[in-house]
């Protein structure tokens, strides 16, 4: 792959899913299928339930807020300038706690996995994180993962991480 890729924030594309932002920084098109990496944006509450990948390792670095993570048997907060490698297979799952949304630069290496929120959630119309009306009902959201989470190998193990 010959093309430099230069992304500038609030540029998109981007897609509206679990009620979050996921800002496309560069695609497994752009990269030749070598990563995936995409700034995210999720309001506090955002949860995941315990689940893993069996296709990607994943990165990520929290430029603000506070992310709760279970990663294997370790259970970590991380904050602003913290960074976390998870190998591929690990089971993991996150909260977002505070009063403030956290932002962070998630990256999957290859890169595949970004597009699972693509076809799960919908293109934003902005650059923000969802609001009152935007987006899909958590309801056609969960049906969606559902249906298209294991053709990207995601494996829910258990519930989220408990408020």
């Amino acid at each position: 792959m010959d093309d430099v890729v230069v992304h500038r924030v609030g540029e998109g594309p981007g897609t509206w899913a679990m009620g979050s932002l996921f800002e496309h920084l560069v695609t497994a098109d752009q990269s030749a299928g070598a990563v995936g990496v995409s700034l995210v944006t999720q309001p506090p509450g955002i949860a995941t339930p315990l689940h893993r990948h069996t296709r990607e390792a994943e990165a990520l670095l929290v430029l603000e807020g506070v992310v709760d993570y279970v990663a294997g048997e370790q259970h970590v907060e991380l904050t602003t300038g913290s960074f976390l490698f998870l190998p591929l297979g690990v089971p993991h799952a996150f909260r977002i706690r505070g009063d403030s949304p956290a932002r962070f630069v998630s990256m999957t290496t290859p890169g595949g996995l970004m597009d699972l929120y693509d076809e799960v959630g919908v293109p934003a119309a902005g650059m923000h994180v969802p609001g009152e009306g935007e987006g899909l009902t958590m309801a056609e959201e969960i049906a969606r993962w559902n249906e298209v989470g294991p053709r990207y190998g995601l494996e829910v193990l258990g519930p989220p991480i408990p408020a």
